[in-house]
């Protein structure tokens, strides 16, 4: 949602949210995350990993790929050409090679990544964003789920949750000429009295209407509107959006543009107090020349995410913040007859840093041809569980979904605890 906009309201019961809390605060007590937010970039189309981290120079030219292999800071670990800048920084990240799941289908591949379920026709489950948003609430004035530059797709949402848990967008994108974010300044011809009086008479309607109806689009329009009063009238948090406030050399230095300033601004928004940040670049749907349609967009992800882990961790940021870069799926280990990749979900990559991962670390991995795992499987629920873990969140906590039934934020998903550099 935008700030002052109330779109998709009335998803969900405030009763049922009642419930909810009440179990929690019963059953669930508030623990404290090693990662204090996360940064989730996510790459649309399902990019390949033979491409990228998982290379197989051993393999057959029409299984290994256009691509050369190249050594990284790790002994005996190679990652694409493609990802130069990575190899170089190996040993602050933890790559998954092993991730796997069965939907090879981009929309239910995307439901799996975001929200760590198999897609039902019964239940529209809540995206990370959300969850976090839910569990975690806000600080520093500032929306506790973002996402840059626009909520990405359907999936990205509160599902079952009140739609009061849904993503702030920027609605711009940062790497334009002249970039601002909507709705962050007041009117011409509002000065702080008259925004001051403009409050005080929607919370006097408000507090009417809510008198006599209780629905969660009215409590989700109040949580709103909290919510950007608070945002406008900081100026600490509405700065957190100001990318010009960067010094111009590092945001040179993340590339001038979408990956570049997508993540510089998702850097900033996490040291102001974002929870999570949700990014997208570039579109990875590869069936056809994966050479030239790579390699452009490739360079550029590669030289933006190797800064933006550098940049947080010489802010000291790295250890409290969780990056995770994913997509739905990745690509066939055979090039097809149009020189591109298919879809292929039984495995992937998946790359973790900070936010209490180990540094310098390879979980599992695929076979000779990048067709399945060859060691440890990494299923989408066990992931979700993982991070979820760094946040502070107990994935098997029950929320309430409309019914009302108890559902787990991740069901039948555990912490692997190799993944952890310090393990409770």
């Amino acid at each position: 949602m935008y700030v002052g906009f109330a779109g998709g309201l009335g998803l969900s019961l405030p009763e049922l949210l009642k419930t909810e809390a009440k179990a929690a605060a019963k059953f669930y007590p508030t623990r404290e995350g090693v990662a204090k937010s996360l940064i989730h970039i996510y790459l649309p189309g399902g990019m390949a990993h033979q491409e990228s981290f998982d290379p197989k120079p051993f393999a057959p030219a029409e299984y290994r790929g256009p691509f050369k292999a190249i050594d990284t800071k790790l002994s005996g670990v190679q990652f694409s050409e493609n990802m130069k800048e990575m190899a170089a920084i190996a040993d602050k990240i933890t790559v998954i090679r092993s991730m796997t799941h069965r939907e090879a289908a981009h929309e239910r591949g995307t439901h799996n990544m975001f929200t760590g379920y198999t897609p039902s026709p019964a239940l529209q489950y809540p995206s990370f964003g959300s969850v976090v948003a839910h569990e975690l609430g806000s600080q520093n004035n500032l929306p506790p789920y973002v996402c840059v530059p626009s909520q990405p797709n359907e999936f990205a949402g509160t599902g079952y949750l009140s739609s009061a848990y849904g993503p702030f967008s920027l609605g711009a994108d940062p790497a334009a000429a002249g970039f601002t974010v909507k709705d962050l300044s007041l009117p011409n011809g509002v000065d702080d009295a008259r925004f001051t009086r403009r409050r005080n008479l929607l919370e006097a309607v408000d507090s009417h209407f809510r008198s006599m109806e209780k629905a969660d689009s009215i409590d989700a329009m109040d949580s709103f509107y909290h919510s950007a009063y608070g945002l406008i009238s900081s100026q600490k948090a509405r700065e957190a959006f100001n990318i010009e406030k960067e010094d111009g050399k590092l945001r040179d230095r993340y590339g001038r543009n979408q990956a570049g300033q997508r993540m510089i601004m998702a850097r900033r928004l996490v040291e102001a107090g974002v929870r999570l940040v949700t990014l997208t670049y570039g579109g990875w749907d590869h069936h056809n020349n994966i050479q030239s349609a790579f390699k452009g967009q490739g360079a550029e992800l590669d030289k933006a995410l190797a800064t933006l882990i550098r940049d947080l961790d010489e802010r000291g940021m790295l250890d409290s913040t969780m990056v995770m870069v994913s997509s739905e799926f990745g690509r066939t280990p055979k090039i097809n007859n149009t020189d591109g990749r298919d879809h292929w979900p039984r495995v992937f990559s998946t790359v973790l840093a900070g936010g209490g991962v180990k540094r310098g670390f390879v979980y599992g991995s695929s076979d000779s041809l990048a067709a399945e795992p060859d060691s440890d499987p990494m299923s989408v629920q066990d992931f979700a569980t993982t991070v979820y873990n760094q946040l502070g969140i107990t994935a098997d906590k029950e929320l309430i979904a409309p019914g009302p039934r108890p559902i787990e934020i991740v069901a039948e998903g555990k912490v692997i605890k190799d993944l952890l550099s310090k393990v409770a």
